[in-house]
């Protein structure tokens, strides 16, 4: 995350595009447009024949900055849990004890997402809906250990690392916190899509966020 003369940006690996799209206006307006389109459309019908359309523009001037779809896929994730490490760190800002640490990390990663002001090429609700239902496609694939190579997933294994740490700061022999984790997050998108379109296979409770206190009361008994 950079902070340069009052601009926030979420870093992300340039092997993931061939134009940086936060390096021009069209650029910004191909992250909003295709987060618009994923998020409506779904990602198989999304194409760069219908963002072209939509942005006003050319499929040239999209290959410019994207390879295929895919890459514009792993852009949008990587943006998003680069946006959420940032949002952690925040939030963990001047507290010492590794409990509350926890919980507000858990809270982080299991909380309803809301608008951010502060990136305006994008929208965090749609987004999160996509990362919910499409994240699966960027390491689900023939080519992961490729994709991985090049850094794709650096922003997601670091959010990661960065909560598992602090389970080992509370339980230091616990021997899976990044396993825990990772098993957290994938299963909170899991609960709240349940929760929104399958809800027998979840429990939602009334006044309750009951994905965050499940997952505070399974990560603490596991770990205890």
């Amino acid at each position: 995350m950079d902070n340069l003369t009052g601009k926030l940006t979420v870093n992300i690996n340039p092997s993931i595009y061939l134009k940086d799209p936060t390096s021009s206006d069209l650029g910004k307006k191909i992250i909003r447009k295709s987060i618009d389109l994923i998020d409506e459309l779904g990602f198989e019908q999304f194409t760069f024949k219908k963002l072209a359309k939509a942005i006003h523009s050319t499929e040239a001037s999209v290959y410019r900055y994207f390879q295929n779809k895919q890459q514009v896929l792993a852009y949008l994730t990587s943006w998003y849990w680069g946006w959420q490490e940032y949002r952690l760190m925040l939030a963990l800002l001047n507290v010492e004890d590794p409990h509350e640490r926890l919980c507000r990390a858990i809270r982080i990663v299991t909380e309803e997402i809301e608008e951010d002001s502060r990136f305006l090429q994008v929208n965090e609700v749609k987004l999160n809906r996509i990362v919910r239902t499409e994240s699966g496609k960027t390491y689900f694939q023939k080519n992961i250990d490729e994709t991985n190579k090049q850094g794709v997933f650096t922003n997601y294994k670091d959010l990661v690392h960065s909560i598992a740490t602090i389970i080992t700061e509370i339980k230091p022999n616990y021997k899976y916190p990044h396993m825990l984790m990772s098993t957290v997050i994938e299963g909170v998108h899991h609960q709240r899509y349940f929760a929104e379109h399958l809800p027998r296979l979840t429990d939602v409770i009334e006044g309750e966020d009951a994905v965050f206190e499940f997952c505070m009361d399974m990560i603490l008994k596991t770990i205890e």
